[in-house]
């Protein structure tokens, strides 16, 4: 292993369970374990698997100026951004978003968290928490009155996801059914820090404190869990032990990129970054008012946006079978006849989808919708290429890394009836 490459407070358990590791955002972390990629897929998919994300990084802003800066390096309004009737942020809830740079480039996709009345989390991604402490201070000119504090490494964190999560997570929580009372997407409760207030503790059941998020990477149900680096080992073999009646399994980070390709769910630097955030699956991010004609708020890169008109387009697509094309300097997008009309951005295989007279459908698919018994899928390569110009749902196009072809389609939705905002008490 490089001498640089910075390891997780599980590395030593990965690598004892014989996972395949690499690097990933200057880590060395594990991409499957002797399972397989393919079955820590449909595990997230029928049951529930567990991912290391300790990687990711957290930062802390405390104080009374707080919200006025991230309400102008923040994409989301965060005075208009819960629920349908868009209520403002409050504590205990939780909103996705991106920080653009001024030419309205992704320096970086976040979630915000409000832990109190002045106090807030971002989770951003791995390596990114020094360029976004730094561009936060940038923008600060309440020093005094927004703290931002740089948690990187200094947070445990993982994710259990799939529809048997709450069952599992319950097992080692004290009072879960408190924890989980109304307990919607993208909400949280607890804390792991003395400086994150919470207005609802969740300890594990030997009295450690421990941030329950509603959240995750995947497209399914389940949530992400904060906790104090010391305790990660043991919330991770809790976990594995609770979930052993529903098969749990360990996840790396190849069925992570699955899942969430499969869900229609961007990885930064790759998906989004430093171009143009203009026409893409993910412009709800946007603090568009009613009309869609414009903002309800100022934030930095919004001068930019208008110009994204004539900008390339992001599009997901999905194939006819698991065959799919290696991302590489000669791979590239063309229409049937072979002219070039774009790059290729992710290229993965959904394991849990197949088609059935045409339609997609997942192994997740009630059998009134359309999934037939029995039902083995072989998979569905998928992902994201960004194009000359939008391209309507259904166009064909083909997938190429010079020497192979494939034809795909354009999608609207690649994996159905996934399981992310099911109301909790369906999941219990």
């Amino acid at each position: 292993m490089d001498e640089k490459m910075k390891t997780t407070p599980l590395h030593d358990w990965h690598v004892g369970r014989q996972a395949h590791m690499a690097a990933f955002g200057g880590y060395e972390m594990p991409l499957w374990y002797p399972a397989g990629a393919k079955a820590e897929h449909l595990a997230v998919i029928s049951g529930a698997g567990l991912f290391d994300t300790t990687h990711m990084a957290v930062l802390t802003l405390h104080g009374p100026a707080v919200r006025t800066l991230l309400q102008r390096c923040f994409s989301k309004d965060l005075e208009r951004c819960i629920g349908p009737q868009k209520m403002p942020l409050l504590a205990g809830r939780c909103v996705y978003g991106v920080f653009l740079d001024a030419e309205a480039g992704v320096i970086d996709d976040a979630i915000v968290y409000q832990c109190g009345p002045t106090d807030y989390m971002l989770v951003v991604n791995a390596s990114m928490g020094g360029p976004i402490a730094a561009h936060l201070g940038r923008e600060n000119h309440d020093p005094a009155g927004a703290v931002i504090r740089d948690l990187t490494d200094a947070v445990g964190k993982m994710d259990i996801q799939g529809p048997q999560a709450a069952r599992i997570l319950g097992r080692i929580l004290q009072h879960p059914d408190q924890v989980f009372a109304k307990m919607v997407y993208f909400s949280f409760k607890g804390s792991f820090d003395p400086q994150l207030p919470s207005a609802a503790p969740v300890t594990l059941l030997d009295g450690t404190p421990v941030l329950v998020s509603r959240t995750g990477y995947t497209g399914e149900f389940g949530f992400e869990l904060f906790i104090a680096p010391a305790h990660v080992e043991k919330l991770w073999n809790l976990l594995l032990a609770a979930g052993a009646p529903e098969s749990i399994l360990s996840c790396g980070l190849a069925a992570r990129d699955s899942l969430r390709a499969g869900a229609g769910l961007p990885l930064s630097h790759q998906d989004i970054g430093p171009w143009l955030f203009g026409r893409n699956p993910w412009l709800f991010v946007l603090p568009w008012n009613a009309a869609a004609t414009g903002f309800t708020k100022e934030f930095i890169g919004a001068a930019a946006l208008p110009a994204g008109v004539d900008c390339p387009c992001t599009l997901p697509f999905a194939g006819y079978d698991p065959r799919k094309i290696t991302i590489s300097d000669k791979s590239l997008v063309t229409d049937v006849s072979g002219k070039p009309i774009g790059t290729l951005l992710t290229c993965t295989t959904d394991m849990a989808i197949d088609r059935v007279d045409g339609t997609i459908v997942s192994l997740a698919t009630p059998a009134a919708a359309g999934r037939p018994e029995p039902f083995t899928p072989r998979g569905l390569c998928c992902g994201f290429v960004r194009v000359e110009a939008a391209l309507p749902a259904g166009t064909a196009i083909v997938l190429t890394d010079g020497k192979r072809k494939l034809q795909v389609e354009i999608r609207d939705e690649i994996r159905p009836n996934r399981t992310a905002r099911q109301p909790i008490q369906n999941m219990l």
